[in-house]
């Protein structure tokens, strides 16, 4: 083999293997960056993975909803009409949270089945739901209000 001849082979091997290994490191960083949606069904049946990253989303049920004093810590439970799941949140709730309402946390499951949340999203509008928590609630029934006088 001439040695221009096996210079170019060896500079083409050695592209192909660097456009390889970036193409690895790419793929290893979009799997460890891949945030899965649970709804708090999937989260009861056991389909959640613990101790790690997931966003859950779901309906802020009525009545749930407790601060502890002097603290940014936060408990309420999540729903789908279907099951509920506990969470807990420390830091600052955004303005449009409230009881009742459709939001999506991102966060973990622990070991006892509380979702610790390290974000908290709420919709920002009266006619939006976010795509996945709209598909988890369909064809659920929503609980009835009984009106008290």
């Amino acid at each position: 083999m001439k040695p221009a001849r096996k210079k170019r082979l060896f500079f083409i091997v050695f592209l192909v293997a660097g456009v390889s290994l970036a193409a690895g490191f790419a793929m290893y960083a979009f799997n460890q960056n891949l945030m899965f949606y649970f709804s708090p069904t999937d989260v009861k049946q056991g389909k959640a993975p613990v101790d790690k990253l997931f966003r859950m989303g779901g309906m802020v049920v009525e009545g749930t909803f407790k601060k502890e004093p002097k603290t940014l810590k936060v408990h309420f439970d999540l729903t789908d009409y279907e099951k509920t799941v506990s969470v807990e949140y420390e830091g600052i709730l955004p303005d449009l949270f409230r009881e009742g309402q459709g939001i999506i946390s991102r966060g973990k499951l622990n070991t006892e089945g509380v979702f610790i949340a390290e974000e908290v999203l709420a919709k920002h509008d009266e006619n939006y739901m976010p795509p996945e928590v709209a598909e988890s609630l369909k064809n659920k029934p929503k609980p009835v209000k009984i009106q008290t006088k």
